[in-house]
């Protein structure tokens, strides 16, 4: 079995002002959205978007993510704790972030982008959507730099059975954080690269996204430490509250697809 290789969670320090992991980890996203946005754009074209939009998306996108992510976390998770302590929202360094709050807010800023370049929905979501597990990596490695989000319990024969001593016990468990940065983002990067290859129906690409991280971060929750403060009827079904929250987003993706397919309308990506 493997030792979880200690890693400071902050990459620079000036002074009293630290920049952490976690933080770089999401400037690497943004980066590779801006950049990769850019490149396909000028290498494939868009019917609506351009380079320049790229960059004014990107303000729109961040903020949604953040503050999507951070408040989705605090109210859907641990909403007790935080409207008891409401300084403590404003730590996301120390991590706790929710995906499902993050796109939460994603929507709300691709709804708003939308509006202001006088375009639809899906035309903005279809876009991002093969960007999105690439960022979603990033952040899965800030989980596991973080020493957070562990897994559960594995055969102490696992070969990368790893013990994390902040779990509190020296028993080897499943890298959870690395499972979840493969499946959710380098496996599902490739499917919707590939989806994307060629023309496809309006929100089609948005469906598949949806359809395929919800049955992914289903599937990998039970490898993952279900949630110490999960209660009441998640807990007593036995799903973690990332299955409870993701099952209502496969079928929002499954609608999705569905609506997309009787579109007449086709975009090249």
């Amino acid at each position: 079995m493997l030792m979880y290789p200690h890693i400071d969670p902050v990459a620079l320090s000036f002074g009293p002002i630290k920049l952490h992991w976690y933080g770089v980890m999401y400037l690497l996203g943004f980066l590779f959205f801006l950049y990769g946005g850019k490149w396909r754009i000028g290498k494939f074209g868009h019917p609506v978007l351009t380079q320049k939009m790229i960059d004014d998306f990107l303000f729109y996108g961040a903020l949604g993510v953040i503050l999507g992510g951070r408040l989705g976390y605090c109210l859907f998770y641990r909403p007790d704790y935080y409207l008891s302590h409401p300084l403590e929202i404003i730590k996301t360094w120390d991590g706790g972030m929710s995906f499902h709050g993050g796109m939460l807010g994603v929507f709300v800023a691709v709804y708003l982008f939308a509006r202001k370049i006088n375009s639809n929905f899906f035309v903005i979501s279809d876009f991002i959507a093969p960007f999105i597990p690439v960022c979603l990596m990033f952040g899965r490695l800030g989980n596991f730099i973080n020493g957070e989000l562990w897994g559960r319990f594995s055969s102490p024969d696992l070969p990368w059975g790893m013990v994390f001593p902040a779990s509190g016990s020296m028993l080897p468990r499943h890298p959870s954080q690395l499972y979840e940065a493969f499946a959710e983002g380098v496996v599902l990067f490739l499917i919707l690269l590939i989806f994307t290859s060629k023309p496809r129906k309006l929100g089609q690409t948005s469906g598949v996204f949806m359809i395929g991280y919800g049955l992914a971060r289903f599937v990998l929750e039970f490898f993952r430490e279900p949630d110490a403060f999960a209660t009441g009827i998640v807990a007593s079904t036995g799903l973690s509250l990332g299955q409870f929250y993701s099952f209502p987003m496969i079928i929002a993706g499954v609608i999705i697809f569905w609506w997309g397919s009787r579109s007449k309308t086709s975009i090249t990506h």
